[in-house]
């Protein structure tokens, strides 16, 4: 999946010092099975999932439970219910749970039941590594306690739950290593509720969550400045850990990491997997935890200590968000559903396809990942071995570099030397890779880069 290039620094020596067996080492190779996935993807079920959720409505959190045609009850009911055909039709393979918390807040002010709904495909080999994508069901209009109005959420955010809903249709019928949950949240709008719902539901459950793809505004092409741009799509990540702790922040500071969080590890593993698969299609990586002074419903994952990213459109259009339904002059406001494009939103269901189908037939990211190599011409990269690894690869890049340049299969090892490149200059990591060749993100050394869940710090 990431190949070496051909022509490295002259100054660079690629020799490596590892206890290799006779046979050639196992290493990452390209997926036919994802390039199938990459047209799986049915426009028409994407239209015909956000044609039913705009018809409830309004789906504002504080909305009509009770209703069957109308409101944010009949929406989650709809939604369950549509889980539940696609697991029928795999004979039973997924689970649909629907955790629940009660909210008081400055958008909620009387005690409300926030209820996600969760579709669970559990792992084959590891159940309790965990891979989420998540849309949240709930809408609003331009007043966000108004729970009255017509709030049809077409793009924001119907697309990013018919985008999960698409994708766990799709992935029910493949096999998966790693458990797989589709999430549609609720209490976005009035606070990032339903995201919080589902942290704790994974911290309960001891689920070891991989990352978290949030998808929210991910169906429009058409910028609000005029730009029509269906080839991108961004991908948010947190550089830093939302949790980390003052001894960590310190040694962060000292050795590198401020850009290596597993967040962003998995932004780079979604660029790097849209390059080989989606040639039509380009991530924008964008070095923020959300977009500038908002937010959505990874950031309870990340508070939660969790990987987590957010996936959205190349070019937003305000107009069509947290709009009240309208015309002034001449500009049409409101979230409908005419202003989804439907081929834009069927790549942006595949990146997330692909993205989920490979982490899950992939070892988990390895642990323990550490350097040495202070006063020495050579680095030591060091590791331990995780279960379903056939064997390692060692990256590196330049410290300015947004992408890892270089790589090193090694085998099944737990370190290696790097030959005449020097840990001064470079940033490292280390990726596992399956006996069939899937290949895990990378993990940067130290608490700044691992997988492994960081509870949040306690109060004093």
């Amino acid at each position: 999946m990431r190949p070496v290039p051909l022509l490295l620094p002259l100054a660079l020596s690629l020799a490596v010092s590892t206890a290799f067996a006779d046979e050639a080492p196992v290493q990452p190779r390209q997926q036919p099975s994802l390039l199938a996935l990459s047209t799986q993807p049915s426009e028409a079920e994407l239209h015909a999932t956000i044609e039913k959720l705009v018809g409830f409505g309004t789906r504002h959190t504080l909305s009509d439970t009770k209703s069957d045609k109308r409101g944010i009850g009949a929406a989650r009911r709809w939604v369950k219910s549509r889980f539940e055909e696609i697991s029928r039709q795999c004979g039973g393979c997924i689970e649909v749970v629907t955790p629940s918390q009660m909210f008081t807040g400055k958008r909620i002010p009387q005690p409300t039941e926030v209820m996600d709904v969760v579709a669970i495909k559990r792992g084959k080999g590891d159940p309790q590594r965990v891979i989420v994508m998540t849309g949240h069901l709930d809408s609003r209009v331009t007043d966000v306690m108004n729970t009255k109005s017509d709030a049809p959420g077409a793009n924001d955010d119907a697309s990013g739950v018919a985008a999960l809903m698409e994708a766990a249709r799709i992935l029910s019928r493949q096999d998966n290593d790693a458990t797989l949950v589709f999430a549609a949240l609720s209490g976005e709008e009035q606070g990032l509720y339903g995201g919080k719902v589902l942290a704790d539901y994974a911290v309960a459950q001891g689920w070891k969550v991989e990352t978290d793809l949030n998808n929210d505004i991910v169906g429009n092409s058409h910028g609000q400045n005029g730009v029509i741009d269906n080839l991108t799509v961004r991908v948010f990540s947190e550089g830093t850990k939302t949790n980390e702790t003052p001894e960590q922040a310190k040694y962060r500071a000292y050795h590198g990491g401020e850009v290596d969080s597993p967040s962003r590890n998995i932004a780079r593993y979604m660029e790097q997997l849209a390059s080989t698969y989606l040639p039509d299609f380009r991530v924008h990586m964008v070095y923020r935890t959300d977009r500038y002074s908002r937010g959505g419903d990874q950031v309870p994952f990340l508070e939660a200590g969790y990987p987590a990213v957010r996936v959205s459109e190349g070019h937003e259009d305000y107009t069509r968000q947290h709009q009240d339904l309208r015309t002034e002059k001449g500009i049409k406001y409101g979230d409908t559903i005419d202003g989804v494009d439907f081929r834009y939103l069927a790549r942006v269901t595949a990146l997330n396809t692909i993205t989920m189908a490979s982490l899950s037939r992939a070892p988990a990211p390895p642990n323990g990942v550490s350097t040495e190599g202070a006063l020495a011409t050579d680095t030591t990269v060091h590791w331990k071995k995780v279960p379903g690894a056939a064997g390692y690869v060692v990256h590196w890049r330049d410290t300015t570099a947004p992408q890892w340049q270089y790589s090193r299969v090694v085998g099944d090892v737990e370190q290696a030397v790097i030959k005449d490149v020097v840990i001064d200059d470079w940033f490292f990591g280390v990726s596992a890779v399956s006996a069939d060749g899937y290949e895990s993100p990378v993990v940067f050394p130290g608490d700044a880069g691992s997988f492994e869940r960081s509870p949040a710090p306690k109060s004093p």
